[in-house]
C-alpha cells in the first residue's frame, strides 16, 4: 500500500520492528546456549530449538538442564548466600539499583527478543513488559535499603527454587529474582521450555552489573528439569505455572521444611453493570482477554454482562473484534500475536470445538498461514456449569452470561473453583465498592483492567494459589524470623489407674456449632492427672466430627462481616470471664501438667486474649503508592474457616494463641485440642458459652490428631490451616493441603516460645489475613 491508498482508506499500514540486534545478540552466543551457573555460562549441551511462534524458525538451541548441572547451580547459590546476605541492605541495594539501570539500557533488545520468542506484540513487551520489570528492580532496591530498619526482626530465607511460565517470562524472572535478592537469598531459576533466550540475557546482563558469583543461577529445560529443581535441597519453591502442577509441586514438598508460594491458574470475572461507560468496558475487555493473545493467569475471561445491556455489550464487542489485527507481533500496528507454541494451539482448538453451548462469534480476521495463531473468539449463552465457564482456556476466547441482579453476579463470578483477579464495570462507585469486597479473588479492578505495579501484591486465593508477587506483602515470602527456633519436645499423654479424682464422673464433650456435642463415632478417652489420677474422659472425633465443625464454621459466616469494634468486646468478655475463673483453671493445669505454672499460664492466656482484642479493629490495610491517578487499596480480609491443630504444650495458651487472632480478623475456627492435655480446651468451652460468641465461631476437637489433622487440612471448604503439634504431622497436614491448594502454617517440628510469641504477633495476624488489592482509577 502507498501512502495515499492508506490517507484514503484509513487503513493501518505496516511498521515493523527491526530484530536484527536481537539476532545478531543470539548469532554471537553461537546459536547455541548453556546455562548460568555460578557467574558464568556453561559449554552448551544436548536440548531442544527455541522457535519463533510467528513463523517457526528457530531462533537458539538451548540445553537440557541434568541432574548434575541442578546440583551444581543449587551449591553455586548455597556458597553465596552468607556473602549476598552480609552484603547488607544498602550493598544489595546498589546491584539491584544496576540491574535495573541495564534493563533500561537495554530495554528495546530485551523486547525485541521478548516478542521473537514469546509471540506477543512488541507494543506490549516494549511498553508493559519491559518496564514493568525496571520498575521491580527499581521498587526492591529501594526495599533492600529499608530492610535492615523496616524488616529488622526477619531474615532471608536461603537458596530459592525459582520456576516461571513462558506468558510473560522476563516479568516473571522480574517478580520472582527481585524481592529474593532485596532480602539477601540467592536463587536457582527455571524458565520455561519455549520462551528462555530473555532470561539467559538477563543472566548476561548480571555480570554486566558485577553480581557476585552465585548469586543468581539460570538453568533451562522442559518440566523434569523444574521436578529437578523442586526435589533439590533449596530453602523455598516459589512456582507461577497451571494449577495441576501447583498442586503436585505442594504434595512433593509436603514435610520438607521448604516455602512455598505459588501463583496459579484463574478464570478472572469482568462484570459490567448497566450503568457503566459501555464503549470503554468494551475496549477493556480488549484489554482484559486479548491481551497476550489471552495467555494471562488474570485474564477476564468470563464475561457476566447485566442483563438489560447484554445485546448492546455484544453488539459493540463484535464489532470492536473484527477490527483487531492479528498478524505478525514485531508488526506496531497489530494487537494481537502469535499464540505460543502449536501445542497450545490445539489445547485451545480442543476446548473450543468440545463445545456444544452458546453463541460463538469468531472475529472475521485475517490468520497469517504461517504461525501460531488463534482468532479472537466469543461465546455467548453458556450457563455457569458448561466446560468453558469453569475450565482455563489460556488463550483469546471470551465465554459470556447474563445476570439481573447484584446479588446474582456475585454468585457467578464467585462460582470458580478460581480466586486470582476480578474486574467491575459501574459508574455507580457505591456498587463498585459494595461488590469489591464480596468478590472471591487477589486482585479488583474497578473501570479498568491489568493495572499492576511492584508496590502492590499480586496473587491470588483459592486454586489460583498462595502467596503475593510484590508490595510489603511479597516480601514475607522470602524471609523468616530472625530467632533460631529449637526441636519440638515431644509429649506423651500421662499414663495412670482408672481411680477418678472426682466422684461425680465428667465426659468432656466436643464443641461444634455452640453446642457441646457427643462424637459421630461414640468413642470416649481417659485423660490421667500428672499424679496418676483420673481427671476425667473426652471425646474422640473422627473424620464426621471434622465435617461437623466445617458446616458449623460456615454457617457463621456473619462473623466475618462484623465490626473489629464488636470482636474487640467479644475478645475481651472472654478475657474477663477468664480471669473471673483465673484460680480454677490453674489449678486444673497444675494437675494436668505437674508443677506451678499453671497461674503464670492463666494469666498470659488473659493478657493474649487482650493483645488480640487490641489489635481486632487496628490491623489495618493500607493505600499504595502505586503510577496511577487514582488509588489501589489494599485490604485485609478474613482468610475464612482455619482449621488448627493446637500445640501439646501449653495446652490453654497455645489454644487461645490459635483462636483469639484468627477470630480477631473475623475468621471462624476448628481448633484440635492438646492431646495429651485436652481437658484445658475442653474447661474453656464453659468460658465461650458465656462469653456472647455466636454458634460455629469456635469450634473444639479433641482426641488423635493423628486422626483429625488429615480430614480437616484437606477438608475443601477450610481455606487455611495451621498445625502446632507434633513433628510428623506437618507433612500430613501440608499433602492434604493439596486438594484444595489452601494456605498452610506448620511447625516443621520446631517449637514455638508461647509465652514469648506476642512479639511474633504480627504472624499470627497475618496468617489470619488475606490482601485484597482494590484498584480505583478516578478522574474524567
Amino acid at each position: 500500500m502507498t501512502v495515499s491508498d492508506i490517507f484514503a482508506s484509513m487503513e493501518y499500514g505496516v511498521a515493523p520492528e527491526s530484530a536484527a540486534d536481537a539476532l545478531a545478540w543470539i548469532a554471537e552466543q553461537g546459536g547455541h546456549f548453556g546455562h548460568f551457573i555460578d557467574g558464568a555460562f556453561t559449554t552448551p549441551g544436548e536440548g531442544f530449538e527455541t522457535r519463533n511462534p510467528a513463523t517457526g524458525e528457530t531462533l537458539a538451541r538451548l540445553s537440557q538442564a541434568t541432574q548434575d548441572d541442578v546440583d551444581r547451580a543449587v551449591a553455586a547459590a548455597r556458597r553465596a548466600q552468607p556473602r549476598w546476605e552480609k552484603l547488607g541492605g544498602h550493598g544489595r541495594a546498589r546491584f539491584l539499583y544496576a540491574l535495573a539501570r541495564l534493563l533500561q539500557k537495554h530495554s528495546r533488545l530485551f523486547a525485541v527478543l521478548e516478542t521473537l520468542d514469546n509471540g506477543k506484540p512488541i507494543r506490549e513487551a516494549r511498553d508493559i513488559d519491559i518496564p514493568l520489570a525496571q520498575r521491580h528492580f527499581y521498587f526492591h532496591a529501594g526495599m533492600a535499603q529499608l530492610m535492615p530498619t523496616e524488616l529488622a526482626d526477619r531474615a532471608p530465607i536461603g537458596v530459592c527454587g525459582q520456576i516461571i511460565p513462558w506468558n510473560f517470562p522476563l516479568l516473571m524472572l522480574a517478580w520472582k529474582i527481585a524481592p529474593a535478592l532485596a532480602m539477601g537469598n540467592t536463587v536457582v531459576l527455571k524458565p520455561a521450555e519455549y520462551t528462555s533466550l530473555t532470561a539467559l540475557l538477563f543472566a548476561e546482563i548480571c555480570t554486566q552489573a558485577g553480581l557476585p558469583k552465585g548469586v543468581v543461577n539460570i538453568v533451562t529445560g522442559d518440566g523434569a528439569v523444574g521436578e529437578r529443581v523442586v526435589a533439590a535441597p533449596v530453602d523455598k519453591i516459589a512456582f507461577t505455572g497451571s494449577t495441576e502442577v501447583g498442586r503436585r509441586i505442594r504434595e512433593q514438598t509436603a514435610g520438607s521444611g521448604k516455602a512455598l508460594t505459588l501463583e496459579l491458574g484463574g478464570k478472572s470475572p469482568y462484570i459490567v453493570f448497566d450503568d457503566a461507560d459501555i464503549d470503554s468496558a468494551v475496549e477493556g475487555l480488549v484489554d482484559a482477554i486479548w491481551f497476550n493473545q489471552g495467555q494471562v493467569c488474570c485474564a477476564g475471561s468470563r464475561l457476566l454482562v447485566h442483563e438489560p445491556v447484554a445485546d448492546v455489550v455484544y453488539k459493540k464487542l463484535r464489532a470492536r473484534m473484527d477490527k483487531l489485527r492479528v498478524g505478525d507481533p514485531m508488526d506496531k500496528n497489530i494487537d494481537v500475536g502469535a499464540i505460543v507454541d502449536p501445542v497450545q494451539v490445539n489445547h485451545i482448538s480442543g476446548l473450543v470445538s468440545a463445545n456444544r453451548s452458546g453463541d460463538t462469534h469468531v472475529a472475521a480476521v485475517t490468520i497469517p498461514e504461517t504461525g501460531s495463531f488463534y482468532p479472537p473468539t466469543l461465546i455467548t449463552g453458556l450457563n455457569p456449569a458448561d466446560t468453558l465457564m469453569q475450565e482455563e482456556i489460556f488463550g483469546p476466547v471470551l465465554v459470556s452470561t447474563t445476570f439481573r441482579t447484584p446479588a446474582e453476579a456475585v454468585q457467578l463470578a464467585n462460582n470458580t473453583r478460581y480466586g486470582l483477579a476480578a474486574t467491575v464495570w459501574s459508574e455507580n462507585i457505591n456498587l463498585a465498592l459494595d461488590i469489591a469486597p464480596k468478590l472471591a479473588a487477589g486482585i479488583v479492578w474497578i473501570n479498568g483492567t491489568n493495572m499492576m505495579d511492584a508496590a502492590a501484591g499480586f496473587g491470588g486465593v483459592r486454586e489460583s494459589g498462595f502467596g503475593r508477587e510484590g508490595g510489603w506483602e511479597g516480601l514475607a515470602a522470602y524471609t523468616k524470623p530472625k530467632s533460631k527456633p529449637k526441636p519440638l519436645r515431644k509429649i506423651a499423654r500421662v499414663a495412670g489407674k482408672a481411680s477418678p479424682t472426682d466422684a461425680i464422673d465428667r465426659t468432656a464433650k466436643l464443641y461444634i456449632g455452640g453446642k457441646q456435642a457427643r462424637p459421630d463415632g461414640g468413642y470416649s478417652t481417659p485423660v490421667f492427672n500428672k499424679s496418676g489420677g483420673l481427671a476425667g474422659h473426652v471425646s474422640l472425633a473422627n473424620r464426621k466430627d471434622v465435617r461437623n465443625a466445617v458446616e458449623a464454621a460456615h454457617g457463621a459466616v456473619a462473623w466475618s462481616k462484623t465490626t473489629g469494634h464488636l470482636r474487640a468486646q467479644i475478645l475481651y468478655y472472654i478475657a474477663e470471664n477468664l480471669s473471673a475463673r483465673a484460680g480454677e483453671f490453674a489449678a486444673r493445669l497444675n494437675a494436668l501438667q505437674g508443677g506451678t505454672n499453671g497461674a503464670a499460664e492463666v494469666e498470659a492466656t488473659v493478657q493474649r486474649l487482650f493483645t488480640y482484642a487490641a489489635w481486632a479493629d487496628k490491623f489495618d490495610g493500607q493505600i499504595h503508592g502505586v503510577p496511577l491517578r487514582g488509588v489501589a487499596l489494599g485490604m485485609k480480609e478474613p482468610v475464612g474457616v482455619i482449621g488448627a491443630i493446637c500445640p501439646d504444650e501449653a495446652p490453654l495458651l497455645g489454644l487461645v494463641s490459635c483462636m483469639a487472632p484468627a477470630i480477631a480478623m473475623g475468621n471462624r475456627v476448628i481448633l484440635a485440642a492438646s492431646e495429651p492435655f485436652p481437658l484445658a480446651a475442653t474447661d474453656f468451652v464453659q468460658v465461650l458459652e458465656t462469653s456472647d460468641v455466636p454458634a460455629g465461631v469456635v469450634n473444639i476437637l479433641t482426641g488423635d490428631h493423628a486422626d483429625i489433622a488429615a480430614p480437616l487440612a484437606g477438608h475443601m471448604d477450610v481455606d487455611t490451616a495451621w498445625c502446632f503439634g507434633a513433628a510428623g504431622l506437618s507433612e500430613t497436614v501440608e499433602k492434604a493441603a493439596a486438594s484444595n491448594l489452601k494456605r498452610t502454617w506448620v511447625n516443621h517440628g520446631q517449637a514455638r516460645d508461647w509465652y514469648g510469641v506476642d512479639a511474633e504477633g504480627r504472624f499470627f495476624l497475618e496468617a489470619a489475613t488475606e490482601v485484597k488489592n482494590v484498584w480505583i482509577p478516578y478522574g474524567e
